[in-house]
């Protein structure tokens, strides 16, 4: 029996509307051992209730309805406003009050390492502050830029005259063969994968 034309539509249909989820890889976590790495590596400086008191004040916010600094939704996080890492190294930035601004998950994730005010005003990136159409990111980006001139960030301008070269290159060193072996572990679990898919064909 020959389907007809709205039985091919609707199974052109069901086919669009069902994603299967992405596959987990090994070698997919690169990027989560890279930043491992490289956080591993920076310094955390707790601030005081005062430092506290006078971000949230620069930023506009509420101590008991702190929002997002870059939407105004719910915070549920402190993002660092600058990255800590580019290009699978450090960028010499740490975690301290004066790069840390309160985030929702949302922003946090959609942000990733992008300049925060290049993120903010992009149209295409998903969930920027511009792409869901928030009204007052304009108002965002002057608070932020206060906040960056509240305070210098501090920032450590090479890793590898503090650390020593021998070994900060061991370092990486280490970094490189984590993922060469991860690689080759993702090798074996192809076949092994492939060996059980074929076993539920058989049956």
């Amino acid at each position: 029996m020959t389907p007809t034309s709205d039985d091919s539509l609707r199974r052109k249909l069901l086919l669009a509307a069902f994603q299967m989820p992405a596959m987990a890889t090994m070698v997919s976590r690169k990027s989560s051992i890279t930043n491992a790495f490289v956080n591993t590596l920076i310094p955390q400086i707790q601030p005081t209730p005062e430092e506290i008191e006078q971000a949230l004040t620069i930023l506009g916010m509420d101590i008991t309805d702190i929002r997002c600094a870059y939407c105004g939704d719910r915070m549920t996080e402190w993002d660092h406003l600058r990255p800590l890492v580019v290009k699978q190294r450090p960028t010499g930035y740490i975690s301290e009050i004066a790069n840390l601004v309160p985030a929702c998950g949302k922003c946090n994730q959609s942000k990733g390492n992008s300049p925060w005010r290049t993120w903010m005003l992009s149209k295409t990136a998903r969930h920027s502050p511009t792409a869901r159409g928030k009204s007052d990111v304009a108002d965002r980006i002057a608070r932020l830029e206060a906040y960056e001139r509240w305070r210098p960030s501090i920032r450590i301008e090479d890793f590898e005259a503090i650390l020593g070269p021998e070994e900060y290159s061991a370092y990486w060193q280490a970094w490189e063969k984590i993922n060469a072996d991860l690689k080759e572990c993702q090798k074996v679990a192809d076949n092994l994968r492939h060996k059980v898919e074929a076993s539920i064909r058989r049956s």
